[in-house]
């Protein structure tokens, strides 16, 4: 029967990751001995334990280990991780290793390295000769890159539970219409203003309710404010944000009165005309079209703003990406650095966002249903 030495450390007792790893490998099938374990007596101590793990087969430990990997199990060999060379652009290997947004080490050359660049769903390239690594997309691997394959020299660091519950601890809190809000609010203006107390990078990803509500003009003066660093949406928020600039609806909706505007529902198409007819957002702003929103406030001050379309875009107004692939890269470049991210109504894009940020970014979503 194939089997496999592993080991765990940390806080895998308080935060459920030895008994959710316990749990994989018995309902996948397998079995396991506890050879050893220490577990520590006081709250800032570490746990460890050492398990061996057998499996009816090949198969089925090789998927054991892949769900371990998650929870930060490693294997206690100690070898370097194994890489396959590319031999076609854009293919990998078949056995490559796909990533999680936890941050991510390999073992190269005897040593442990970081993975650059942790997101979701890539592979991880190494380079031997500066002992580096890094997460790379699919479609990016170019021949000859080597790329990580199987569970060798790979280790994961899990989630672990918080020590002191707060507000902000929405993990720990399933969501609900009928729990009071202010605490919440109140804890994410407070880590927005402590981000930005060290200069540090706010994302907000935004979708068409935020005019459609009316709440446009507070996430522009959240942006003058310098609470905004980066935005991230398509082609609806800016279309409806420079609708609501230009005619002063959303939808053909007034902001003002809430009432529907005759012949409103093609403001957002004259707004996108309007653009197209002055022949850029930056000709817009330079011939004085655009005076304020949103749009306005983050071209004013040169703020990154990545606008991803979609195949039922109107227009599509002028400087939305419609090459997917070139939409990630701008996105990937623009999220470096990100410590706080605010996806605001626009379940597309937030998944799209998330799926790039590594796990230590705190992220905050307001939607019907996050």
């Amino acid at each position: 029967m194939p089997s496999e030495l592993v080991e765990l450390s940390g806080h895998i007792i308080d935060s459920w990751t030895l008994p959710r790893a316990w749990d994989i490998i018995m309902d996948r099938g397998g079995n396991f001995v506890v050879e050893e374990m220490r577990v520590g007596i006081r709250k800032t101590e570490p746990s460890y334990a050492r398990l061996k793990i057998e499996a009816p087969d090949d198969d089925i430990l090789e998927l054991i280990l892949s769900e371990l990997q998650q929870f930060g199990v490693v294997l206690m060999h100690g070898a370097d991780a194994q890489t396959m060379a590319v031999e076609q652009n854009g293919v990998l290997p078949e056995k490559f290793y796909s990533t999680t947004n936890l941050p991510t080490q390999v073992r190269v050359n005897g040593q442990w390295v970081s993975v650059e660049g942790t997101e979701m769903d890539v592979a991880i390239v190494i380079d031997r000769i500066k002992s580096s690594a890094f997460s790379r997309p699919m479609h990016e691997v170019q021949v000859g890159d080597q790329v990580v394959i199987g569970h060798d020299g790979i280790r994961v660091q899990p989630f672990e539970r918080a020590r002191e519950r707060d507000a902000f601890a929405f993990m720990q809190s399933s969501v609900s219409s009928e729990k009071v809000k202010v605490l919440a609010i109140h804890e994410i203006a407070r880590q927005m203003k402590e981000t930005r107390a060290h200069n540090g990078k706010i994302l907000f990803v935004l979708g068409p309710a935020v005019i459609h509500t009316g709440a446009g003009r507070y996430v522009a003066d959240l942006i003058r404010r310098g609470y905004v660093q980066v935005i991230f949406g398509g082609n609806a928020i800016v279309t409806h944000d420079i609708e609501s600039a230009l005619f002063g609806t959303s939808l053909g909706v007034d902001l003002r009165s809430g009432e529907q505007v005759e012949g409103g529902h093609r403001n957002h198409l004259r707004a996108i005309n309007a653009v197209r007819a002055a022949g850029s957002l930056e000709k817009a702003l330079e011939t004085g079209l655009l005076r304020e929103g949103i749009t306005y406030e983050v071209m004013t001050r040169n703020i990154p703003m990545v606008l991803a379309g979609s195949i039922r875009d109107d227009g599509p107004m002028p400087g939305v990406i419609n090459d997917m692939q070139e939409a990630q890269r701008k996105m990937r470049k623009e999220v470096q650095g990100v410590e706080m991210a605010i996806m605001v109504a626009s379940m597309l894009h937030a998944i799209a966002t998330g799926n790039l940020l590594p796990s230590t970014v705190r992220t905050v979503v307001v939607d019907i249903n996050p």
